[in-house]
């Protein structure tokens, strides 16, 4: 339970206890959770100190076991109390140190509500504050992961069905009574259908499964494969009791022919598991169905009618068409509006059906639109191949600026309208630097990281003059060799040089040498001099690695990287979990990627967390250079949504804007009220 909460929630679950502990033994806690980089609430100390002594000792067992991961720290720490709970502070130091840490806390609220003068931070870091939580917040993750309208990543996906193993029939409780998106209601479905099996999970899928693709989700879960449907899943042999509920929920669909012709191998390959043959009186619409699948059996698609008419320059047409199916004529709506049909007719029928269009397509469309023209380049993010970008210059023809502007009010008419139904928030205050945050639309193939990031986001980089990159893996079946580089470029975005295995110093940045085999793990380091950087010219440092004997990430037993932030480069130890700011796995099935990209110029760091194309022979930055100044320019001026305007659009339908937060009640910022980490809280609450 608390390995999910500390990582999602920065919270951490604690009964009272017997009592007995000493606050010497209490500040051992908090100094060990220190040396990880972060500190234990106010709140948190005080239930600690409700413990026994045994039971502080389990309470430090788990925090060790679930933050030292969390920085990458668990492979290199060593507690500083070993032999706890004799290596204990003595009683004066302690409360000094709590003391001390009360006064950051406090003072640190403090400068959050009203400004003053910054409060010296602790041993001049700031650590990540561990809150005390409830029972009820920690169940509300699993509500709002499940109630998420867009996809979710691998780690988010691993977290829901953890709730579902660990409550089984108790977790209907949880599930909110709409669950919009379908691969999230598949997995969900699959889970019930695993670990909560009786009439209750059959009765979920019977009324929550209205098409042959949401069933055919389910089937894909129920074999552990994509339920994107971007990868093909091998079906093994079924539970009677599967087949028969798959089947008569097909059955309940109508005549699920043409949803069925999307997926037409799919549905062969899991008709050969079904046996709908012994289903044939009782299911015979489905019977049909896969009669016209296997004997290819002349039948015309919507989209199959919808293709043919765009071929023939039949816009107008399309348009009406699509009436039926308001999100396909969102997406198609700026090739509709380059078409032969009046641009008047296009958004009439796009009025018309604006207000059933789902909130992540009309954002979309938004800030598409917002910034059509804007950027030479169009970047896309293929559903099927996990955390890879495809970059290709904008060659469309242009829109006129009146219909452009019109095209722009419908969509923030047609979300105001669906915000304003939602509870009032009164007066809110949005901070001005959530424009340099993304909604998370699309988390299908993001990382794992200690702070979860979308695509594009920019953070302010911390006052610091060194950065240094680190890489830790371990071998896989053989000997492997990753790599860690960083490629300069100006603000031109001309390449000036690179520090890698091959080219160990220049421009201010110093690497630690190549290792080319870890059987016990192995790290390799880079030290960026930012001031000197700035000094020569150079605006953007683009982190690459690369798997220089070419296995895949997923491939390794472990495989992550990340930064910290040194006032020194030559102080402390060459790892330190406290100041690490960032850190993610290296898990796609990739050779090569790129995590995140420094803009010396704007103090940001982009992230950017993409694999990239390409087998060369020498798995290296030098022979990336092209795909890497290609992405680097793509990722700067990517045109997603941010959180700014979402938030705004939620303020002003909602309630009213205000100049800051001592004014609101409601506050949107990077630290403080809903802020952009708060990841399921957006999906389920603001999309």
């Amino acid at each position: 339970m608390n390995g999910i909460y500390l990582r999602r929630r920065g919270k951490l679950y604690v009964k009272p206890g017997d009592g007995g502990v000493s606050a010497a033994e209490v500040a051992m806690v908090q100094k060990e959770t220190e040396a990880l980089g972060y500190v234990l609430s106010e709140a948190a100390v005080e239930r600690l100190s409700t413990l026994s002594i045994e039971q502080l000792t389990q309470v430090l067992r788990e925090l060790r076991k679930h933050l030292a991961p969390m920085t990458g720290a668990h492979r290199k720490h060593r507690p500083l109390f070993p032999d706890f709970p004799k290596g204990s502070l003595a009683l004066a130091e302690a409360e000094l140190y709590l003391r001390a840490v009360y006064h950051y806390l406090t003072h640190r609220r403090l400068h959050l509500q009203q400004p003053s003068q910054t409060t010296p931070l602790l041993h001049g870091r700031e650590p990540r504050e561990i809150d005390l939580g409830t029972t009820e917040d920690f169940e509300a993750i699993c509500t709002r992961l499940a109630a998420a309208p867009t996809s979710l990543s691998a780690q988010d996906k691993t977290d829901l069905l953890w709730f579902i193993k660990q409550y089984q029939a108790q977790v209907f409780r949880l599930l909110p009574e709409e669950i919009a998106f379908k691969e999230n209601l598949a997995l969900i479905g699959a889970g019930l259908l695993r670990y909560a099996p009786g009439a209750a999970a059959n009765a979920f899928v019977a009324t929550r499964f209205k098409t042959a693709t949401d069933l055919l989700r389910l089937a894909v879960a129920l074999n552990d494969g994509d339920v994107s449907l971007a990868e093909p899943t091998r079906f093994k042999a079924m539970k009677r009791a599967h087949r028969r509920l798959l089947l008569n929920s097909l059955e309940a669909c109508g005549d699920p022919t043409e949803d069925m012709r999307r997926w037409r191998e799919r549905w062969k390959r899991l008709g050969e598991v079904l046996h709908p043959g012994d289903y044939r009186e009782r299911c015979p619409n489905t019977w049909r169905a896969f009669q016209v699948l296997r004997e290819d059996l002349p039948f015309e698609s919507f989209n199959s009618a919808v293709e043919r008419e765009l071929e023939q320059g039949r816009t107008d047409a399309v348009a009406q068409r699509l009436l039926a199916r308001p999100g396909e004529l969102a997406r198609r709506l700026d090739h509709l509006l380059r078409g032969d049909a009046p641009a008047r007719a296009v958004l009439d029928h796009f009025r018309a059906v604006a207000e059933r269009v789902s909130t992540p397509v009309l954002l979309q469309a938004l800030s598409q639109f917002e910034h059509r023209g804007e950027s030479a380049l169009r970047t896309f993010f293929p559903k099927g191949d996990a955390a890879r970008a495809w970059t290709l210059h904008d060659r469309r023809a242009p829109i006129d600026p009146t219909v452009l502007n019109e095209v722009i009010a419908l969509c923030r008419g047609a979300l105001l309208a669906r915000f304003a139904q939602r509870a009032p928030l009164g007066r809110c205050y949005v901070d001005p630097a959530l424009a340099d945050m993304r909604v998370p639309l699309v988390q299908r193939s993001a990382s794992r990281a200690l702070r979860t990031l979308v695509r594009g986001s920019r953070l302010p980089l911390p006052d610091t003059r060194f950065i240094r990159l680190f890489l830790w893996w371990t071998n896989g079946r053989e000997r492997t060799d990753i790599d860690l580089s960083a490629a300069f470029f100006d603000r031109d975005f001309v390449f000036r040089d690179v520090v890698a295995y091959y080219n160990l110093k220049g421009y201010g940045g110093h690497h630690s040498g190549d290792i080319v085999d870890a059987p016990r793990g192995a790290a390799e380091f880079i030290d960026l001099d930012l001031a000197r950087l700035r000094e020569l010219g150079l605006r953007f440092v683009v982190v690459s690695i690369h798997s220089f004997t070419n296995q895949p990430y997923c491939d390794l037993p472990e495989c992550f990287a990340g930064w910290m932030a040194r006032s020194d480069a030559n102080s402390g130890e060459p790892f330190e979990a406290r100041t690490v700011e960032d850190r993610l796995d290296l898990a796609s099935n990739q050779q090569s990627c790129l995590p995140f990209v420094l803009d010396l110029e704007t103090d940001r760091i982009v992230w950017t967390d993409i694999g990239l194309g390409g087998f060369p022979r020498w798995n290296n930055a030098a022979n990336h250079l092209s795909g890497i100044s290609l992405i680097l320019r793509a990722m700067t001026a990517l045109a997603t949504p941010d959180l700014r305007t979402l938030f705004e659009l939620h303020a002003r339908a909602r309630g009213e804007l205000v100049d800051s937060p001592e004014q609101a009640d409601t506050v949107f910022s990077m630290s403080e009220g809903i802020t952009p980490f708060d990841l399921d809280r957006i999906r389920a609450e603001f999309l």
